[in-house]
């Protein structure tokens, strides 16, 4: 029997496209905080949602290989904007707003949370949004609501595991098996994980293969 959600693992052909796709420039377009503000949907798209501290910004950065094209806040949730950024001439690339707001007022929660339904809903060249899941942690509560808002929205997520660099291999094992038991529940889970560690460089150039193969 075939394992369920497997690693992914790109061939040459697709390490290759991904590799030329980031060899482009990519630039910040715009932060958007209302949904006509948003870029004309011209080109397709990529978001990227996490918790706070799930290292978002940084492996945004790793992607693109820019050090501070995605800036982390040192506050979780501070920052309430959905920023797009540019990749190469025909990507946009789309950073959401870390969720699992502690100290972020309830109005401005609830404010995000009909954004970001609005911009799931409303996006049609909108391809895959990437979920990342601390390797320490695994998936948990915040996350699940973010699954299943995709669920309801119909738009394809992956699950990308991040900072697997700071988990000994078993009990980075032990978090995978994790988190494909949850997602396994989520209709719009695509049927395979993406390792990664930013620091080490980890599942980098796989997770820009996905990004260069999807139509």
């Amino acid at each position: 029997m075939d394992l369920q959600f497997p690693i992914a693992e790109p061939d040459a052909a697709a390490l290759e496209k991904g590799r030329l796709l980031f060899a482009g420039e990519t630039n910040f377009l715009k932060g958007v905080v209302a949904m006509d503000g948003m870029p004309p949907d011209d080109r397709l798209e990529v978001c990227f949602a996490g918790r706070s501290n799930v290292g978002k910004s940084t492996l945004i950065n790793a992607l693109t290989g820019r050090k501070a094209l995605a800036r982390a806040s040192n506050t979780p949730g501070r920052t309430q904007e959905i920023n797009f950024f540019t990749c190469s001439d025909s990507h946009y690339l789309v950073d959401l707003p870390g969720y699992g707001f502690a100290k972020a007022p309830v109005k401005t929660v609830e404010k995000w949370q009909r954004l970001l339904k609005a911009y799931l809903s409303g996006r049609a060249t909108l391809r895959r949004a990437f979920v990342l899941i601390d390797s320490r942690h695994g998936v948990k509560e915040v996350d699940e609501e973010i699954m299943t808002l995709l669920d309801k929205s119909a738009v394809t997520f992956q699950a990308v595991l991040t900072k697997a660099d700071k988990v000994k291999e078993a009990e980075r094992q032990k978090v995978i098996d994790q988190v494909r038991q949850k997602i396994s529940k989520h209709p719009a889970a695509y049927p395979e994980l993406i390792v990664t560690s930013s620091e080490k460089g980890w599942g980098v150039d796989v997770l820009r293969a996905v990004i260069a193969t999807l139509v």
